[in-house]
């Protein structure tokens, strides 16, 4: 009889375990951002290479590229837009605050690369907010940032993908980074800047950037993207 009470006990405990874990388990997921998706439908992965691309056809411009810097200086790139729809841009990778994550989400802190093999500069080309350019009035979005390292001390370079209200694939670029409790940093979404010269230059909502740049990803290994 013991033996019996005992193998009962043992196995109603097991029981009990299984489910709390799988509970568990389920209230992690669901509490997760959910996972940025290209346009087929496939979710972002840390470290894959993605064109970023205007959901605006026509005069909405193309990928996103490096560009030469404001002040013309070619080694200090900045982050522009294509000029025209049929261009895809360079590749970017993304990194979240938690590089172990597989999965690229929504509302997460993360640092964006352009992904090119090399360049003359020889220059970090991690995203990063500049200092506010007192000609413009306006921040922009430039490189030689930093990857990783969260914290007060790269601020400016972490970024977040946020859903649109638009279509499902739809996304905006928001800095906004939550990587130091203790700061207060600027939280706006990030549009195109035409500057004098025509080019458009990623940089914070203000007066003249009244806009959020609407994206699409698109995994550059995908076959039908390379034919295009």
């Amino acid at each position: 009889m013991r033996t019996t009470t005992t193998s009962f006990l043992f196995l109603l405990s097991l029981f009990f375990f299984t489910f709390a874990t799988k509970t568990s388990s389920v209230s992690a997921a669901d509490t997760e951002p959910e996972a940025v998706r290209d346009i087929t439908g496939k979710i972002l992965r840390t470290g894959a290479d993605y064109y970023m691309l205007s959901v605006v056809r026509g005069a909405g411009g193309g990928g996103v590229t490096l560009g030469n810097n404001r002040n013309g200086t070619f080694c200090l790139l900045d982050v522009v837009q294509e000029p025209l729809d049929i261009l895809k841009g360079t590749p970017v990778t993304f990194t979240p605050v938690d590089p172990k994550k597989g999965v690229i989400r929504v509302s997460t802190d993360l640092n964006i690369e352009f992904s090119v093999a090399a360049t003359i500069c020889m220059r970090s080309l991690v995203w990063q907010l500049a200092d506010f350019d007192e000609s413009t009035r306006q921040y922009f979005i430039t490189t030689r940032g930093v990857k990783g390292n969260p914290g007060n001390e790269t601020l400016s370079n972490w970024f977040k993908i946020e859903r649109t209200t638009t279509d499902q694939y739809w996304y905006k670029l928001v800095f906004c980074p939550t990587v130091c409790d203790l700061c207060k940093p600027i939280c706006k979404d990030i549009g195109i800047y035409v500057d004098k010269d025509r080019a458009r230059r990623l940089a914070l909502l203000s007066d003249e950037v009244k806009r959020p740049f609407l994206v699409m990803f698109a995994r550059a290994d995908d076959q039908l993207i390379k034919m295009n």
